[in-house]
């Protein structure tokens, strides 16, 4: 065999080496904590390889070992010794930004929120006052990190559409953005060079649901983000469905009312016309000013108006459409959608009876957050950990060590 030849095979072996690592790291980042037994069975490999895998994971400062009492006995014979996430591990920096606030969170493998603060956002504001107010939140949570613990990169969760090659917020209307490099005005303000990853708050709700969520086990849901405005983050065979350019999702714009009110997107009678903050605000007799609250509004709110069990029928309804155009398997509502559900669930359900097909409606279950106010905060950590899960040791080479005096510096 020539020298070339032995080159790429051996290239070829370290790309399935590291693909490898990534995936027992994906494993226990979902599990928090497996024994290297039933890592052999899921993933098909020999005793011997995985331990290797583990113990390179471990030499990164990734995971550590679990006493063998602690692990997971299978069959007879001493336990299988445990794999768990590192205490002092890597971790990433979660921005959830919505229409009044901003919440960032430091965010370890496991999906552990490690330290999170939040900080009001003016609609009206530039989006450089923004990344600067972000940026500030950053920097509070990351003031008690650990110096050995590397930052890998942040992920941002946005109202809005953004586009997936580059990150690029094309239009984010309740925050009055057109074509806005969010990631870099952070970055800017932060003085650091790292990885950072953009996306829908429905997407990322969705992608966190599945994770760790209600959603877990199910390859076939679609999560429902209340947010002022509404949108969908969809999954199906167990993947985001993100479109072309990762657009997919805006269902608050499916035509609902053809005789209805106009929409902000020049359209007549949306679906968000009928069921978005400001319809629903209107049925309540909900101030203008705190039309950004509607979810703490509802949940103090009493015996439902006419009005608002209408919107809970309109609800209803427009969940049949895309019932029956996904057959999901679960429906999650997310946003003030939860708060809405729990006044007026059973509009909700005889609406989406009235419309969904049989077939679609007999294997869908509507479902509350498991993760609560956090799906589109721990969906953007996933998005920002997901190089890690690819190439492990790739993606500890462009993390930042000791970000705390970088940032004080």
């Amino acid at each position: 065999m020539s020298p070339q030849r032995r080159s790429g095979l051996g290239t070829n072996q370290e790309a399935i080496r590291r693909h490898n690592l990534g995936t027992v790291l994906r494993h226990v980042h979902g599990a928090g904590e497996m024994s290297r037994a039933e890592l052999t069975s899921l993933m098909g490999l020999n005793r011997s390889t995985i331990a290797g895998l583990v113990g390179e994971l471990e030499s990164l400062g990734i995971t550590e070992r679990a006493d063998p009492a602690e692990g997971v006995r299978q069959g007879a014979g001493r336990p299988s010794a445990g794999v768990r996430i590192a205490a002092d591990g890597p971790y990433v920096i979660a921005v959830d930004l919505g229409v009044d606030r901003a919440v960032v969170a430091r965010v370890g493998l496991g999906g552990r929120i490690l330290q999170r603060s939040q900080a009001p956002v003016h609609s009206d504001g530039e989006a450089w006052q923004v990344g600067a107010a972000v940026a500030a939140l950053i920097r509070t949570v990351v003031e008690d990190a650990p110096a050995a613990s590397p930052l890998v990169g942040i992920g941002i969760s946005v109202p809005g559409l953004v586009r997936r090659n580059d990150g690029l917020i094309r239009l984010a209307p309740n925050l009055e953005w057109h074509d806005v490099s969010f990631g870099g005005i952070v970055l800017a303000a932060l003085g650091l060079d790292v990885p950072v990853c953009l996306a829908n708050d429905a997407d990322l709700g969705a992608l966190a649901e599945h994770t760790r969520g209600a959603g877990v086990g199910t390859d076939e849901l679609i999560y429902i983000s209340g947010n002022v405005g509404v949108g969908a983050g969809i999954i199906t065979g167990g993947h985001r469905l993100e479109g072309a350019g990762g657009y997919a999702g805006e269902v608050g714009h499916l035509r609902f009312n053809p005789q209805g009110r106009p929409c902000h997107c020049g359209n007549l009678g949306c679906w968000e016309t009928e069921v978005g903050a400001h319809a629903i605000a209107s049925a309540i007799a909900c101030p203008p000013d705190k039309v950004v609250q509607l979810g703490e509004v509802l949940e103090s709110f009493g015996k439902p108006s006419p009005a608002l069990r209408a919107t809970g029928t309109a609800l209803g309804q427009g969940l049949a459409s895309l019932v029956n155009a996904f057959n999901p398997r679960m429906v999650i509502l997310g946003g003030y959608f939860r708060s809405l559900y729990l006044l007026v669930g059973r509009e909700v359900d005889a609406g989406l009876a009235e419309r969904a097909l049989p077939a679609p409606l007999e294997s869908v279950t509507l479902a509350l957050p498991g993760l609560g106010a956090d799906s589109s905060l721990l969906g953007a950590a996933e998005i920002a950990l997901e190089p890690l899960f690819v190439d492990p040791v790739a993606a500890l080479g462009t993390a930042i060590d000791d970000v705390r005096s970088r940032l004080a510096g």
